[in-house]
């Protein structure tokens, strides 16, 4: 990848689509949110790379299998693509969250993973998520955290670490944002 790459970091649940606190375990309670696909599209016209950082706890919780997880994200990746975006790498985190992992949200180990592979530096990069765990995360990698109030959103408006940290009603809302240079 390019070092002048402009990278834009994405939660997945509540953030692309409907979050369920029951998990999303098949393709088929994987629904987006309005406008989501066409934000993510919006970005990749306007020459930014799209990548997805995610908690799978479901997996570690054998709610779900890695092939479930697969399916899910291949519907995703075909609906992004379907709306003219591009997704260019999903990392996921697929510990139970008792499993003390290095890669689970808050800790940055995922977005580090992201940062290697992709042989980028992710300081100053937006993330956009919906919990505290993905601003923490966030700001512990050095990225620009933007809270957007859909999934869970809200909850986590009055937890921000920083009153500094800009916010979204949803996906569309920071990347038009992010587009525009704002964040």
């Amino acid at each position: 990848m390019a070092a002048g790459m402009k990278l834009v970091i994405l939660d997945r649940d509540g953030v692309i689509n409907h979050d369920s606190p029951e998990y999303i375990k098949t393709p088929e309670e994987w629904l987006p949110i309005e406008g989501s696909l066409e934000a993510i599209a919006n970005l990749h016209e306007h020459g930014f790379t799209v990548c997805v950082a995610t908690n799978q706890a479901g997996i570690g919780r054998g709610l779900y299998s890695l092939q479930d997880l697969e399916r899910i994200h291949s519907k995703m990746l075909q609906a992004v693509a379907d709306a003219g975006g591009k997704i260019t790498a999903v990392f996921y985190c697929p510990h139970h969250p008792s499993d003390d992992c290095a890669c689970r949200k808050p800790r940055p180990g995922l977005i580090h993973q992201l940062a290697d592979q992709l042989k980028v530096s992710v300081a100053g990069v937006p993330l956009v998520g919906d919990k505290l765990t993905d601003i923490q995360a966030g700001m512990a990698a050095g990225c620009k955290p933007i809270l957007v109030e859909t999934g869970s959103g809200r909850l986590a408006l009055d937890k921000l670490p920083n009153p500094g940290i800009p916010v979204y009603p949803d996906l569309a809302g920071a990347a038009a944002a992010i587009i525009a240079g704002e964040v």
